[in-house]
């Protein structure tokens, strides 16, 4: 049996896509292997998002091409983002590669990987406004996890003047409902306990049909609906995605997490605009007040992008304000990084200076690290439920499980991967919370 090696880069909907490849990988007879050495397929899944991440793929790929010598034929392949913002460039640059294929090409990969057996080398980046890949299911032995991830919306269209993502995954369009309850249904029945709804943005998830209208508090009701799935998150809402609807749904079902990630970028409304957000400042605030009388439990996360183009130290310090004054429970920071294609790119002058971008990048990370640390330190001596998701990398005697609010816990084994845990929380460090979990507690459903 042919056996495929696979890394991926970036966010939740590059994960998604690798489980769904794999179980189409898995129907078409291969097996997955963790060793590159011995692998006839090697797929490295990719995001183009920051200049960064590009880098470190290329240097993956010239390292993993040491493996297409010997005596059999193997398939170097580059899929994802940064196949479809490179396109051709790709191979240019790394002429090692067989296979370039973009996020709207997927159901035809097996075929395209024999044709790359065959030695012909195989680009596949046309975009498809109606691929929703319907009908492809992840394969849990293959991806391994309990949580499942569905795409249930493909594409942007807020073309924010910093990123690529429309450009690299086509227009926003959305899987029918049907579909989306179907795959669900799919993964409880085999094993996973949780589902994480995938969207550039998320909550503006609308599918209309003749009559047929369904918004995204409809599709959370559906979907929490579903016997076996024990917890539904979301992935990236907008913030101007989230109507009365939405919050009350996420309220009242208790199988949705109330965890929300709400990428804010900047606090600088003059920042915001040339970034293109849509929304200022006081409507983002308001919003999180408004999650936050929903729902007091609720942890909300965000990203930060710092050093944008014309960025002066007043707007930096109108996000360094936001910072303390909302308390995120974690956030992802980068600095500006230009990209190719981006309306940023093309109008804007990426003007601030490399050493002020990492100051001002480095300030927010040591700041938001106080944070999280403070938040997790007042959650010693509580008792949360945790699903655990895998082995801990620390000690094969403990499980890495997630609250329901996404916080990461460490706990004592003796339960198995996939089980709900209910623990008390004896110790927190940076960024990780300790349980030590009650056996009276562990939910046997």
């Amino acid at each position: 049996m042919p056996t495929v090696y696979v890394e991926t880069y970036g966010c939740q909907m590059n994960v998604a896509d690798t489980d769904m490849v794999l179980g189409l990988l898995a129907r078409a007879g291969y097996a997955r292997t963790d060793d590159p050495a011995g692998a006839d397929v090697i797929l490295i899944n990719t995001c183009a998002v920051r200049e960064r991440a590009v880098d470190r793929v290329r240097g993956r790929a010239s390292a993993l091409a040491q493996y297409k010598g010997g005596g059999k034929r193997v398939v170097l392949g580059i899929t994802g983002c940064m196949a479809e913002h490179l396109r051709s460039d790709l191979r240019e640059q790394a002429p090692y590669v067989d296979l370039v294929v973009g996020p709207d090409s997927y159901r035809r990969l097996p075929e395209h990987i024999e044709r790359a057996r065959q030695g012909e080398v195989v680009q596949d980046t046309a975009l498809d406004p109606h691929e929703t890949y319907e009908g492809l299911d992840p394969s849990r032995a293959m991806s391994g996890s309990v949580i499942g991830h569905v795409a249930i919306q493909r594409g942007c269209d807020r073309f924010c003047t910093f990123c690529v993502v429309p450009f690299t995954r086509g227009r926003e369009h959305a899987s029918p409902p049907d579909e989306v309850v179907r795959q669900v249904r799919s993964m409880a029945a085999s094993g996973f306990r949780e589902v994480q709804l995938l969207g550039q943005t998320v909550s503006s998830y609308r599918f209309s049909k003749g009559e047929r209208q369904v918004g995204f508090a409809d599709l959370l009701r559906q979907v929490a609906a579903v016997d076996g799935i024990e917890r539904v998150r979301f992935v990236s809402p907008y913030p101007l995605g989230f109507t009365a609807e939405v919050i009350a749904a996420m309220a009242e079902l208790p199988k949705v997490c109330k965890h929300v990630h709400l990428p804010l970028q900047s606090a600088s409304d003059t920042v915001l605009e040339r970034m293109r957000r849509g929304y200022d400042f006081a409507t983002y605030a308001a919003l999180v007040r408004t999650l936050r009388e929903a729902m007091p439990s609720i942890a909300i996360t965000t990203d930060f992008l710092v050093g944008f183009c014309g960025e002066s130290e007043a707007e930096f310090e109108d996000t360094c304000r936001a910072l303390f004054e909302l308390r995120f429970d974690n956030a992802f920071m980068f600095a500006y990084s230009e990209r190719k294609g981006t309306l940023a790119a093309r109008k804007l002058p990426d003007d601030v200076p490399p050493e002020v971008k990492q100051r001002r990048l480095a300030y927010v990370i040591e700041e938001q690290r106080k944070i999280t640390a403070e938040i997790y330190a007042a959650q010693v001596g509580r008792r949360e439920r945790v699903l655990c998701e895998s082995p801990s990398r620390r000690s094969p005697a403990e499980l890495l499980g997630r609250t329901d609010n996404f916080r990461p816990v460490i706990v004592a084994a003796g339960a198995a991967v996939g089980e709900l845990v209910d623990a008390v929380i004896d110790r927190a460090g940076p960024g990780t919370l300790y349980g030590r979990p009650l056996r009276e507690g562990f939910a046997h459903e």
